[in-house]
């Protein structure tokens, strides 16, 4: 059985004291039995240099009830592309298990959270996820998976502005000119482009508690080596656990600041960690496991750059373990002050990395993206069944469990009367209808 499974398989523990497992993010949210009370919580856990991401906080709470995305200028009330454009902040959870399929783009406004808590939300199709211009974006719980390049059309971003938008790239997640940004406990696989990618000038963003499997070029930071305004990025990168048929880029970095802390690389085909235009990196408390193939043990790649041209570069390797003969090649000054721009948190022992990282991906369900995926716009089907529970108390639609928001019947009378204190209390009261 895996270290999961068992753990699964003992009583909920309801101690705090004994519910803490030393991951800063989860442990500052997780051991509270009666979270969904206070979902907005979630906003105060972050780390790293996107730890100042609000999201939605302080926002009303949008239920999406629609799962459809039929019209990208004139999105229907209820579907997440309404969701996410408006202007004020928002915090979007979810009525029940969903498979959205996207016919282009999504593209946000600033000050959203998508929470995918209590649900079993999957994002995939066309476009995928955008962020451009837009900052306070917190991205939570939820799958994200063949996402395939789209455009050409006309798209809304926001109550007042429809732009025409050329073929996407098919990322994942795409970050651009960007900042303050938080992507957590995703499911991120089988992508045509990046599963994640930050350029042109995006900063302070940190990516953690993924799952990310089942892809060639996984994530690239920086737009190209000779674009200036990628020398201020900031990203950290933690507790995410690297897993099956990866091949390179975890990520692949161009200029900037870049904190890989406390993951778990489990497989590269190439090289976990390359990168070119001199970029600073600070590895720290992480486990490489290098591939059986010998000649891909080498954790590290510069990229179209010769050793006399990187010799400088200031990477390092602090506290990392090398399994099954891993190897990471430093270079640079081991104590220049080019570290302090790329430390974001303090990291811990790499002897705690099956404890920080044992609940990467998505809560609830299968961590990563059980799916069947078929390219060129075929069935996609998946995501871990109809519903379940985990040892957190969550509860999914399709189990015995109530469904966590839901905007009409029944569903809704567990979360009815918090939703309409806090509405009252925040001064945002009005007809309950996709907003609360």
């Amino acid at each position: 059985m895996s270290r999961r499974s068992l753990l699964l398989s003992t009583p909920i523990i309801r101690d705090q004291s004994q519910c803490l497992t030393g991951n800063p993010i989860d442990d500052c949210w997780k051991c509270d039995s009666n979270w969904s009370a206070n979902r907005q919580r979630l906003a105060d856990c972050g780390i790293g240099f996107g730890q100042s991401a609000m999201g939605g906080k302080g926002g009303r709470f949008y239920v999406v009830t629609d799962s459809s995305d039929h019209d990208t200028v004139n999105p229907t009330p209820g579907t997440l592309r309404h969701a996410v454009i408006q202007d004020e902040p928002l915090w979007i959870v979810f009525q029940s298990n969903m498979v959205i399929k996207l016919k282009h783009e999504l593209m946000f406004n600033s000050y959203k959270t998508i929470d995918g808590r209590g649900a079993n939300v999957q994002i995939t199709g066309n476009g995928c996820i955008t962020l451009q211009y837009v900052s306070n974006v917190i991205i939570h719980n939820v799958h994200v998976y063949n996402c395939m390049p789209s455009g050409n059309t006309n798209i809304r971003s926001s109550p007042t502005h429809v732009g025409w938008r050329g073929k996407s790239d098919g990322d994942g997640i795409s970050i651009f000119g960007s900042r303050n940004i938080w992507i957590d406990h995703c499911a991120l696989s089988h992508c045509t482009d990046g599963l994640v990618d930050a350029i042109m000038g995006s900063t302070a963003i940190t990516i953690s508690n993924n799952y990310f499997s089942h892809h060639d070029e996984v994530m690239l930071l920086g737009h190209d080596d000779q674009f200036l305004p990628d020398s201020g990025m900031q990203v950290t990168i933690a507790f995410n656990h690297f897993g099956e048929e990866l091949v390179q880029r975890m990520p692949r970095c161009r200029r900037g600041y870049i904190h890989v802390v406390n993951n778990d690389f489990t497989q590269w085909e190439m090289y976990a960690i390359g990168g070119s235009g001199n970029p600073t990196i600070n590895s720290q408390g992480n486990r490489y496991t290098a591939p059986a193939d010998p000649s891909a043990k080498e954790v590290t790649k510069r990229v179209d750059t010769n050793e006399g041209g990187w010799s400088d570069w200031n990477w390092r390797t602090d506290g990392d373990i090398m399994v099954n003969g891993a190897f990471f090649v430093p270079s640079g000054g081991g104590l220049s002050l080019q570290y302090a721009k790329a430390s974001s948190v303090e990291p811990k022992s790499v002897s705690l990395i099956d404890r920080l990282t044992m609940n990467a991906g998505v809560l609830g369900g299968p961590r990563d993206n059980a799916v069947s995926i078929s390219y060129g716009g075929g069935a996609t089907t998946g995501g871990g069944g109809t519903g379940g529970g985990d040892y957190f108390g969550m509860s999914f639609a399709g189990s015995s469990a109530v469904t966590l928001i839901s905007p009409t019947g029944a569903l809704f009378e567990s979360l009815q009367c918090i939703l309409i204190l806090y509405v009252t209390t925040t001064n945002h009261g009005g007809p309950l209808s996709f907003f609360f």
